[in-house]
């Protein structure tokens, strides 16, 4: 508990000035939910004959999922098809882990302590199905005001457009945004877009 509280104080100090809006990932920086996502890249990937390191997940963390299974097929020399593999995953993380998700607790913390007075927004490269479904469960769903997922952009991170749409549908000025990212691909395009940004995985507490 008192990591917590010291990793919220932290990331309270880190946003403050004049941003008008959050915007959140979701995986690994409001949800807990990395190793069930790893563990579902490899169930699908054993399934197909390939038997993958889980910490390939990690190192291309951000991407859209069908980007993940070519970085997969490149280093493992599979040929498994991006959408066929997503759609799998998918099936598995959502009937098998989405209604055990636990909270990054000091970040939704941090969103919840905002609501109401930042506009609020999460910004992921997952489903909208999956995301809303973890959003109910970690019970913050009526404090995001918008929500852009997987698909509803041109490009996914880390190309800028899922931010800067987010940002369009909050009525808020890009640089008035910052982001809270777990991954590299997040960064880049929070940067991209003109945004400020915090890595929730590198307090130094």
């Amino acid at each position: 508990m008192i990591e917590n509280d010291l990793k919220l104080a932290q990331l309270t100090e880190l946003s403050k000035g004049d941003y008008r809006a959050f915007l959140y990932d979701c995986d690994g920086t409001l949800a807990d939910n990395m190793g069930a996502h790893k563990e579902s890249y490899v169930q699908v990937a054993v399934g197909g004959g390939v038997t993958i390191d889980p910490a390939i997940i990690d190192e291309f963390a951000g991407l859209p999922i069908p980007r993940v299974v070519e970085k997969i097929n490149e280093r493992y020399g599979s040929n498994f098809d991006p959408q066929h593999f997503e759609k799998e995953k998918y099936k598995i993380f959502y009937n098998e882990y989405i209604e055990r998700t636990r909270p990054v607790q000091y970040v939704v913390d941090h969103l919840l302590a905002h609501a109401g007075r930042i506009k609020i927004a999460v910004v992921s490269g997952g489903s909208r199905e999956a995301i809303e479904k973890t959003l109910n469960v970690l019970g913050i769903a009526s404090k995001v005001e918008v929500l852009v997922c997987a698909g509803e952009t041109a490009h996914g991170k880390p190309y800028p457009d899922p931010f800067l749409r987010a940002a369009e549908l909050l009525g808020v000025e890009p640089e008035a945004c910052l982001v809270f990212e777990d991954a590299r691909a997040g960064v880049e395009a929070a940067e991209a877009a003109g945004m400020d940004w915090v890595r929730i995985d590198k307090l130094n507490v």
